[in-house]
């Protein structure tokens, strides 16, 4: 049988009119006439689609009218799982090559209306050529069609919810918000990186100290190997952390603690710790002392020249009551 299938296609190879390609596949074309499937360019050349989805789009409609394509239905009749058609009918519904929806019917039963459609962009275009231009065009997921196939909302996908019911898209507004971008793209110029702390005065003894401080580093932190180049750079930032009275101890703690693996420019981290973790100055004992509670002015007692009895008053003189007492006398004497 194999010997014979060979045979005939070596002599309609020898057919074919014209030069035939030196390279690449050779198609002979027979012409059906009965039991085939028109598919479109659009479907089987689809560059968004995967194999398997292409295959299952071409099996479906291939079906009659009203035959079942549910995940169950289509496992039961393919070599492929479950998951396989499921995830093939999600990229369909996707491109819009097919619609599911769920309808409750009078009775309270649930069914999936299952839609193909062989051609989505020319049905979306002559939608769109339908509706008025200041509504937006319904999109490529959901063509409505006259034919409706029904199925029983028994199964589901595995893995992925039900798909609902889209509510109708409202219009879009005509003044829109300007557009602010959160990250700034690659190509926007970076911030300068803040300076390196320097000391109020590097003395000899300071550069000595942060230079021995950085060439000990790798005593402690394999990783931390600097160049010459680099301790001269780095040494008047740890003068200033010496300068603020930092303990050597402190500084080279901070410098080698929690390294990033694999450290691929030490120098730069170094930089970085010495630049963003410097410690203000210690205070000083005048800033460390309590501050001084405020006075509070206070009336001194007086006694009272009439009564004798104590009050507060700024200056000696009468009691309130005696003053009262005083002011009808002086006044009738006047």
């Amino acid at each position: 049988m194999d010997t014979s299938q060979n045979t005939a296609l070596t002599r309609a190879l020898t057919e074919l009119p014209g030069p035939l390609p030196v390279r690449g596949v050779i198609h002979i074309v027979i012409p059906h006439t009965d039991r085939f499937t028109v598919v479109g360019n659009h479907l089987a050349q689809h560059a968004g689609l995967s194999t398997t989805a292409v295959g299952l789009a071409v099996r479906i409609q291939s079906l009659p009218q009203g035959t079942e394509i549910g995940i169950k239905a289509l496992a039961a009749r393919l070599s492929e799982g479950e998951k396989l058609i499921a995830a093939a009918l999600r990229e369909l519904e996707a491109h819009g090559y097919l619609r599911r929806a769920r309808t409750r019917l009078p009775n309270g039963r649930i069914l999936t209306r299952t839609v193909f459609c062989n051609q989505p962009t020319a049905l979306l275009r002559n939608r769109v050529g339908a509706v008025r231009p200041q509504r937006p065009p319904a999109p490529p997921q959901a063509p409505a069609l006259p034919d409706v196939q029904q199925e029983q909302e028994q199964e589901q996908e595995p893995e992925a919810p039900a798909p609902q019911e889209q509510a109708p898209e409202a219009p879009a507004p005509q003044d829109h918000a300007p557009f602010v971008a959160l990250v700034p793209p690659p190509t926007a110029p970076r911030r300068p990186s803040p300076p390196l702390p320097q000391p109020r005065e590097l003395t000899a003894e300071l550069d000595r100290a942060a230079t021995a401080l950085l060439s000990d580093l790798r005593r402690h932190a394999h990783q931390l190997v600097l160049s010459e180049n680099d301790i001269r750079q780095l040494a008047p930032a740890v003068a200033a952390w010496l300068e603020r009275d930092t303990h050597p101890d402190t500084i080279r703690h901070t410098l080698t603690n929690d390294l990033p693996q694999p450290l691929r420019h030490p120098a730069k981290l170094l930089k970085h710790r010495l630049t963003v973790l410097l410690p203000p100055p210690l205070p000083g004992a005048d800033d460390l002392a309590a501050p001084a509670r405020p006075r509070i002015a206070v009336t001194p007692f007086q006694t009272c020249d009439g009564c004798e009895r104590a009050f507060r008053a700024p200056t000696p003189g009468h009691c309130r009551d005696c003053r009262n007492a005083h002011s009808p006398a002086q006044a009738a004497a006047a």
